[in-house]
């Protein structure tokens, strides 16, 4: 039996860091070895701090806030592009982990490839890790690629 053989579509979180690109590198030579479709999604939050008239967000704020995501996703799509390669864009408004694990589910991925930063102690407990929580949760295997891997 060949796991392999069943993996047709490849979901990479990206979260425009560099970590993200090396999971996308891995993400894409994979996807062409197995001549699997790439989705590359990225998740953003509205941030919310302070006092409760701090989350009466306008309209403009929140429009820009998505634009400059769209746009960011958009040079990592065309970036694909001009490798020769194709993949298509998913952005998604929400907890980067839970919109990750919902972009696979509603895609049917069959495989997440997303990068970690590999904090540990106090950087983790305090941050948490997106990696880790969609690894834990996610309805399709996850390849994690650690920064500085290979």
């Amino acid at each position: 039996m060949n796991p392999t053989a069943d993996i047709r579509h490849v979901l990479v979180a990206h979260d425009f860091s560099e970590t993200s690109d090396a999971a996308l590198d891995y993400g894409l030579g994979l996807a062409q070895k197995l001549g699997a479709r790439v989705t590359v999604v990225h998740a953003y939050e509205i941030p919310s701090h302070g006092a409760p008239e701090v989350l009466v967000l306008s309209t403009d704020w929140t429009e820009q806030f998505e634009a400059v995501a769209r746009q960011e996703l958009d040079k990592v799509i065309a970036s694909v592009r001009k490798r020769g390669l194709d993949a298509t864009p998913a952005l998604r408004k929400g907890v980067a982990w839970r919109e990750i694990d919902a972009a696979a589910a509603e895609t049917k991925a069959d495989l997440i490839v997303i990068g970690s930063e590999g904090r540990t102690g106090v950087g983790r407990a305090l941050l948490g890790s997106v990696a880790e929580k969609v690894v834990r949760t996610a309805p399709c295997p996850v390849l994690v690629v650690r920064r500085g891997a290979p």
